[in-house]
C-alpha cells in the first residue's frame, strides 16, 4: 500500500479484483450501495462505523485502515470533532496508540478542541484505557494556554498517577515534575494529590518528604473542615470522607518516624489517628475506613513495640496479621528488620508464613490497600533483610539465594540503594559463595552496569 493510496481507491480496487458488483459488496459489508458509490467517488466522507463495516467486509483486521483514515481526515484536511471523537475512541479500544499520537499532534494547532480532548481523556481513564488517556492528557497539558489553570494541574495530576510503576527513577522524576502543580488543583483534589505524592515518596523511602507532606495534608484538611462548616453544600470532590485525610496525615508521619527509627514518635502519631476516627454517627462508608484505621492502629502498635526490641509482641502481631493478608508483607519486612537489629530468632515466623512468602515470590502487585509500587518496594526490602538474617546465621546457600533474588528485583526496579546494599552484603560473605553463585552474581552486576550506562545521560540531566 503506497503512501498516496486512498481508502476509496483501495476499496474500488478490491471490488474490481474480487469481481464483485457494487451491490454484492454492499450486501456483504452492510453498507448501503448508494453510500458506497458516493464514498468511492469521493463525494461523501467515510464515517467510522462505515469504515469498520467495509474493513470487516474485506476480511481485514479491525483498524486496518486507521492510519490512512487519520491522515486523510485529520492531517491532510481540517479535522471536525464529530468525526475526530469516534476515531480516537476506536483507536483507544483497539490500542492503536500510534494513530492517536499522529492525529492529536496535528489537531493541537486548533485549540478549540482542547476541552473536548480533556473530557475524552477523562472518559478513557474511567474505562481503563490508560495509555490512550495519558496521550490526551499530555496533549492538553502541552497546549493549555493558561499555565495556572486548574485543568492543566489536573492533567499533570493524571499524568503523574499514570506514570507510576516499578521503575523508581521514573517514579521520582514523575513526583518532582508534578509537585509544583498541587496548589493549582481544587482544594479537595489537593488532598488526593498530596496523598498520592506522599505514597510515592513513601515507596522511595524519602522520609522527610513523607513527613512534610503528612503535615501539609493535615493543614489542608483542617482548612477544608472549617470551610465546610461555614458552607451548606456537602457535595464531595475528594475520593474519601474528609476525616480519612486527617487520619492518613498522621499515618504518614508515623511511617516516616518508623523509617527514621523514631518509634516512640511513631506510637504518638498512631495514637493520634486512633482518636481521629472516633466520629459520631458514622455512615456505611465511614465505617469502612474506621475499621481500616483501627486495624492499622492495632498492627502498628505491635510493630513499633517490636522495633523497640519487645519480642513478646511477635505472637499477637502474627495472629493479627494472619487475619488480614494485605498486612502480612509489611509485617514480614519489619519483623526481619527487628530480628536483624535486636538479634531475635524468627525461624518460627518464616516457617509459619512460608506459603505467603512463596506467593510474593511469584507476584507482588496490588495487595489490599497498597499499590504495586509500595508492595514491590516492600518485597525487595524483605528479600534483603532475609538475606542478612540467613547469612548472619551462616546458612549460606539460602542466604545467597535471597541475596541474588533481591539484587535481580532491585535491578528491574532501578533501586540503586538496594543494589549497593546487595553488593556490600555479597562482598562481606564472598568467601562463602560457590563458583556457580559467583557466576550468577557477576551476570547480574554486568546487567546492572549495562542499565547504568544506558541511563547515565538521563541521570546527569535529572540532577
Amino acid at each position: 500500500m503506497g503512501p498516496t493510496t486512498t481508502i476509496r481507491s483501495f476499496i474500488e480496487d478490491y471490488i474490481r479484483k474480487q469481481g464483485y458488483t457494487l451491490q454484492y459488496f454492499a450486501d456483504i459489508s452492510g453498507v448501503n450501495a448508494g453510500t458506497l458509490s458516493a464514498i468511492i467517488k469521493g463525494t461523501r466522507p467515510i464515517a467510522m462505523a462505515q469504515l469498520d463495516l467495509i474493513t470487516k467486509g474485506m476480511k481485514l483486521e479491525e483498524g486496518h485502515f486507521y492510519e490512512i483514515y487519520g491522515a486523510e481526515c485529520f492531517v491532510e484536511s481540517a479535522p471536525h470533532w464529530r468525526r475526530l471523537e469516534p476515531f480516537l475512541q476506536r483507536c483507544a479500544e483497539l490500542d492503536k496508540l500510534e494513530c492517536i499520537q499522529r492525529v492529536i499532534q496535528q489537531v493541537t494547532d486548533d485549540r478549540s478542541y482542547i476541552s473536548e480532548l480533556f473530557e475524552m481523556a477523562e472518559g478513557m481513564l474511567e474505562r481503563g484505557q490508560k495509555k490512550a488517556a495519558r496521550m490526551l492528557y499530555e496533549c492538553v497539558a502541552e497546549c493549555e494556554k493558561y499555565q495556572h489553570s486548574e485543568r492543566l494541574a489536573l492533567c499533570q495530576y493524571r499524568i503523574f498517577t499514570l506514570s507510576l510503576g516499578q521503575d523508581q527513577h521514573e517514579n521520582l522524576r514523575a513526583a518532582v515534575h508534578f509537585e509544583p502543580y498541587i496548589n493549582r488543583l481544587d482544594e479537595e483534589r489537593q488532598l488526593d494529590a498530596i496523598k498520592d505524592l506522599a505514597n510515592t515518596y513513601l515507596a522511595l523511602r524519602y522520609w522527610d518528604k513523607v513527613s512534610d507532606l503528612g503535615g501539609e495534608l493535615e493543614q489542608k484538611t483542617s482548612f477544608l473542615n472549617s470551610y465546610k462548616k461555614r458552607k451548606s453544600e456537602t457535595l464531595r470532590i475528594a475520593a474519601y470522607p474528609i476525616f480519612v485525610y486527617s487520619a492518613y496525615s498522621n499515618l504518614l508521619r508515623a511511617a516516616a518516624c518508623d523509617g527514621r527509627e523514631e518509634y516512640s514518635e511513631a506510637l504518638r502519631y498512631t495514637e493520634a489517628y486512633s482518636k481521629l476516627i472516633r466520629i459520631e454517627q458514622p455512615n456505611e462508608e465511614d465505617l469502612i475506613f474506621i475499621n481500616k484505621f483501627s486495624g492499622w492502629a492495632e498492627v502498628n502498635h505491635y510493630l513499633y513495640r517490636l522495633m523497640m526490641g519487645d519480642s513478646e509482641v511477635i505472637r499477637p502481631y502474627i495472629a493479627f496479621i494472619e487475619k488480614n493478608e494485605a498486612e502480612i508483607l509489611p509485617a514480614l519486612v519489619k519483623i526481619m528488620e527487628a530480628a536483624n537489629h535486636h538479634n531475635i530468632d524468627v525461624d518460627a515466623v518464616l516457617n509459619r508464613l512460608e506459603s505467603y512468602i512463596s506467593m510474593y515470590a511469584k507476584t507482588y502487585g496490588d495487595i489490599g490497600s497498597y499499590t504495586e509500587q509500595i508492595t514491590s518496594g516492600r518485597y525487595v526490602q524483605f528479600l534483603k533483610e532475609v538475606a542478612i538474617y540467613q547469612l548472619q546465621r551462616e546458612r549460606y546457600t539460602i542466604g545467597f539465594q535471597y541475596l541474588l533474588n533481591c539484587l535481580a528485583l532491585a535491578k528491574s526496579m532501578k533501586s540503586e540503594s538496594i543494589i549497593i546494599q546487595c553488593v556490600a552484603l555479597f562482598e562481606r560473605h564472598r568467601v562463602r559463595a560457590s563458583i556457580d553463585l559467583e557466576i550468577k552474581y557477576k551476570t547480574l552486576i554486568e546487567e546492572v552496569y549495562s542499565n547504568y550506562e544506558k541511563k547515565s545521560s538521563f541521570d546527569r540531566s535529572f540532577v
